[in-house]
């Protein structure tokens, strides 16, 4: 699953003892694993490897751009939805031809940006961003390709926030409407439109929702081509599940199995934009014990990390499994459950400083022992955690620490209190 493992009851990052990292960097810390992204990225590579496929990796995810030239490297393109994503993608070294720009507010400077940086595609959300990027497109002498994102009105059962497939999505346009879309703009001298886009949401548990998705597109391609539109392309988009517990969601091979041969002679190019499935279990957010507090018949860890460095927990209730980073050897987790049935471990609270009582990492949960300046490591952290990070509460910034086998670099230095308030001198 990943490459944070416990040696004789001590964490590891790779290679790198998670305590020593923190001696020398402090607390609380991102920390990456780059083996762990590139296994990830590896897996489904060849899992698709009989489909002619691009991995555009999801830049939102996690974004920091020594991230990326490495992803990059070992050939992965990028899912953009920003002119600053764009913009990293670029600084990372990324193939133009290999990223597609999707989001539903694109202002006109950063479709202009993309356009003369000639990305791969812009998935279009509606009617309205296609005709402006036509526009643009002329008016730049920019000719580009685009994806219509079509709603199948499949629901992948997981966090209302993250379910973008329903009709009622603000993304992307109907099934039902997409013939008119490309009867009106298909043809148009500008911008190719030759590729369909789905994206159901974040977070998927099964297959399913995708394979229902994938035959209901594939009859409209049918129909679009029926209609002599030419659509080689298609964009499944990403929230391939990621393993916030153990073996909780199918694999890059098994939604492989299921996806792969609906889309066999069909004659079309597969897009996968996978974001979580790559990075969340690439990271541990590590966090020091500040105090333990009783509160009527609850116990509190209150910690160093807050919520303006994980939001995740009080945003989505999303779950991340956390243990101390030095345990007795009885201690040590076989698996990264909600409910662990191990004797001596206490049910807790574990908390933040900033001032909401929103401010949580996890509720009534299950911990092994811990005492002040212990660590604990907040796994599964990769995903949306610093990248969805803030200043709430004048709270510098983390820094971002890789670790590539037995050697680790700070490739996000912390902030200072200076750095809060450089912009506002």
């Amino acid at each position: 699953m990943d490459r944070f493992d416990y040696i004789n009851g001590k964490l590891f990052a790779e290679d790198v003892p998670v305590a020593k990292i923190a001696k020398e960097v402090g607390t609380p810390v991102y920390i990456y694993s780059k083996a762990t992204f590139l296994a990830h990225l590896t897996k489904m590579q060849e899992a698709y490897a009989e489909l002619d496929t691009t991995i555009c990796y999801s830049i939102k995810a996690c974004s920091n751009i020594n991230i990326l030239k490495f992803l990059a490297e070992a050939g992965s393109g990028f899912d953009i939805v920003s002119g600053g994503e764009l913009y990293r993608a670029k600084q990372a070294g990324a193939d133009m031809s290999k990223v597609v720009y999707a989001g539903t507010g694109k202002t006109d400077s950063e479709i202009l940006e993309a356009l003369e940086a000639k990305i791969g595609y812009f998935n279009i959300e509606s009617e309205a961003e296609l005709e402006n990027i036509i526009k643009l497109a002329k008016k730049s002498g920019n000719k580009t390709k685009a994806a219509l994102r079509v709603n199948p009105d499949v629901d992948p059962k997981t966090h209302r926030h993250t379910t973008t497939g329903k009709k009622e999505s603000k993304f992307g346009v109907d099934i039902e409407r997409a013939r008119k879309v490309f009867a009106k703009y298909g043809n148009n001298d500008a911008v190719e439109l030759n590729a369909i886009h789905l994206h159901l949401g974040s977070a998927g548990k099964t297959v399913d929702p995708y394979v229902e998705a994938i035959k209901k597109t594939l009859v409209l391609i049918e129909q679009l081509r029926s209609d002599s539109f030419k659509i080689d392309t298609l964009d499944l988009g990403g929230g391939y599940g990621a393993d916030y517990e153990t073996a909780t969601a199918p694999t890059a091979g098994h939604y492989a199995k299921d996806i792969v041969p609906l889309l066999k002679g069909k004659g079309l190019k597969l897009i996968l934009e996978p974001g979580a499935s790559i990075a969340a279990n690439g990271a541990i957010l590590v966090t020091k014990v500040l105090y333990l507090k009783k509160g009527g018949e609850k116990k509190f860890v209150i910690v160093d990390a807050g919520m303006n460095d994980l939001l995740r927990p009080p945003l989505y209730g999303a779950f991340h499994f956390i243990w101390p980073a030095d345990v007795e050897e009885a201690f040590v987790p076989e698996k990264r459950k909600k409910e662990l049935s191990m004797e001596g471990t206490e049910v807790v609270d574990i908390v933040g400083p900033i001032c909401e009582g929103a401010d949580f990492m996890a509720q009534g949960r299950s911990l092994a022992p811990v005492k002040r300046g212990e660590l604990l490591a907040i796994f599964t952290a990769g995903a949306y955690g610093y990248t969805m990070s803030s200043n709430y509460n004048s709270r510098p910034q983390l820094p971002e620490i890789l670790v590539d086998g037995d050697k680790f670099t700070i490739i996000r230095k912390r902030q200072t209190y200076e750095d809060l308030i450089a912009l506002e001198k």
